[in-house]
C-alpha cells in the first residue's frame, strides 16, 4: 500500500502544478492542453472498447465532456476558478477514498469495483468538502466564489458524480477485462484512470452553473 500511495502521491504532486498552469493561463495553451488530453483519453477508450457496441457512445460522451471543460474556462467570468474548484474536489474525492478505504476498510461498496468501500466513499466526501472550503477560504480569495452552504452542496454533488464516474469507468474496464486503461501515469495507470471522475463531473457541473441551480 505504501509504495502504491507514494507513486500516486508524487504523480499527483507533479501533475497538479502543470494542470493549474494551463488553466490559469488559458488562451491557446489551455485549449491545446485540453485537446491533447482528449486525444489521449480517446485513444485509451479506443484501445479498451474498440470492439464493443458502446464504443461510439463513449467517444461522443468524451467529446461532450471535453467541450464542457472548454466552455467552463471560456464562457464564465471566473471560469478558471470554477475549473480549479471542480478539479480540487475530484482529486480530493479520489485521495480521500483511497486513504480511508485502505485504512478503515470495512464493507464493500459494489462488485463493480471490489476495492471500493463505504469508508472510502465517506472519506471521499469528507476530503472533497474540506479541500473545497480551504481552496475558497485561503487560496482563491480574490474570487466571488465564497465558502457557504451553496458551495458545500456543490462540492458534495461534484464528489458524488466523481465517485459514480469512477465506478462507470471501472465497469467498462471489467467488461474489457483490463485493470488499467493505460500506463501513462505511475500509480494511476492511464489518463482515463486518473480523470474518470472528472470527465463526468465537468459536464454536469457546467450544466448546473449554466442554469444557476446552485
Amino acid at each position: 500500500m505504501i509504495n502504491e500511495f507514494l507513486k500516486r502521491f508524487f504523480s499527483t504532486i507533479i501533475l497538479i502544478p502543470i494542470v493549474f498552469f494551463f488553466i490559469i493561463n488559458g488562451s491557446f495553451l489551455f485549449n491545446f492542453f485540453v485537446f491533447l488530453c482528449f486525444v489521449i483519453s480517446a485513444y485509451e477508450w479506443h484501445m479498451m472498447s474498440k470492439k464493443k457496441k458502446y464504443y461510439i457512445l463513449g467517444l461522443i460522451f468524451l467529446i461532450f465532456s471535453f467541450c464542457s471543460i472548454y466552455l467552463l474556462r471560456n464562457n464564465f467570468t471566473e471560469g478558471y476558478h470554477y475549473l480549479l474548484f471542480i478539479i480540487v474536489a475530484c482529486i480530493s474525492t479520489d485521495i480521500g477514498g483511497y486513504l480511508f478505504g485502505n485504512i478503515f476498510k470495512g464493507p464493500k461498496l459494489t462488485k463493480i469495483s471490489p476495492k471500493k468501500t463505504y469508508s472510502g466513499m465517506f472519506g471521499g466526501y469528507l476530503l472533497a468538502i474540506l479541500s473545497s472550503y480551504f481552496l475558497t477560504k485561503f487560496i482563491i480569495i480574490d474570487s466571488s466564489i465564497k465558502p457557504n452552504i451553496h458551495l458545500f452542496i456543490f462540492s458534495f454533488f461534484i464528489s458524488t458524480i466523481s465517485q459514480l464516474g469512477d465506478l462507470v469507468i471501472s465497469y467498462f474496464k471489467r467488461l474489457s477485462k483490463i485493470k488499467d486503461t493505460g500506463k501513462l501515469i505511475p500509480g494511476h495507470g492511464g489518463l482515463l484512470d486518473r480523470i474518470d471522475g472528472m470527465i463526468f463531473a465537468f459536464p454536469f457541473s457546467y450544466l448546473i452553473l449554466l442554469t444557476n441551480i446552485i
